[in-house]
């Protein structure tokens, strides 16, 4: 396992600074939001993503992917049955891809639960088709730059489409591309899933391309009540190498007692399981 975090709580952070804090905790990647550097990520220039992978790397940090990938834009949709926004939306995934690579990154979350709702009227069959065919469309881009995207179920109390781990792998077989696989939440598992985060882990290990850390009360792992020993304990006992990422919603504590508490209570579980 290889553990990083979502920097947008760090909001009011220059970029290095956040770097040299994330890598002194012992993170090794960071999971980045393009909402966080402006309102577009083709507003980023390709000499700024440059200097931020290589300010993170100069601290060793990987830049691993990209999450919250149309949070705070306007005219893009998921779902949508209008045509024109379901195309102007597989162009902006295919500029995120780029940006992903750009940083450094091959792996992005789709979550942005308002750029997906079903609109009042379409059928469940035709709003997995629209989104079928916007990833299709963006897909081939993706894998020309190394990227996968991965498929995020949230809760009902986010969004009304693609709510459990069954939902995704429903869309994600709807494309037929290797390159588009399945995230994991903590948060989302506990909210939706009648299964337990065990048995969502082993049934869907060969599927799983990233998985987040965090807790019903939206702070990260060991500021809540979930127990994360049996959690790492599947993700071991699956062989699962990929990151492992903390992505909170409440702020309040602050960014770095966030950050250092999550870090070490998840090493310190590591510990016992991994023993």
């Amino acid at each position: 396992m290889k553990f990083g975090i979502c920097q947008e709580m760090f909001v009011d952070w220059e970029w290095e600074r956040q770097c040299r804090l994330i890598a002194e905790i012992g993170y090794t990647g960071i999971e980045l939001a393009p909402f966080t550097l402006g309102d577009r990520i083709t507003d980023v220039p390709t000499e700024r993503r440059e200097t931020m992978r290589k300010q993170a790397e100069d601290h060793g940090l990987t830049v691993f992917g990209l999450h919250w990938l149309l949070a705070k834009t306007e005219g893009l949709h998921l779902t949508t049955a209008d045509a024109a926004v379901r195309k102007a939306t597989a162009g902006y995934l295919v500029d995120l891809g780029h940006a992903c690579a750009d940083f450094g990154g091959d792996l992005m979350v789709f979550g942005s639960p308002f750029q997906r709702n079903v609109e009042p009227g379409m059928s469940r069959e035709q709003a997995y088709e629209n989104a079928a065919e916007v990833f299709r469309a963006a897909l081939p881009a993706f894998a020309e730059r190394g990227v996968c995207i991965c498929m995020e179920p949230l809760t009902t109390k986010e969004t009304d489409f693609v709510n459990t781990c069954a939902d995704a792998m429903e869309l994600i077989a709807m494309t037929d591309e290797p390159n588009i696989r399945l995230h994991q939440d903590v948060k989302a598992m506990l909210g939706a899933e009648s299964d337990s985060i065990p048995t969502l882990i082993e049934r869907h290990a060969k599927d799983v391309g990233h998985f987040h850390v965090n807790d019903t009360n939206l702070l990260g792992p060991g500021m809540g009540e979930t127990d994360y020993a049996p959690i790492f304990d599947a993700l071991l006992k699956t062989n699962y190498e990929g990151w492992v990422s903390v992505e909170v919603f409440d702020y309040e504590p602050g960014a770095e007692n966030i950050a250092r508490k999550s870090f070490e209570y998840m090493q310190s579980v590591l510990a016992k399981v991994g023993a």
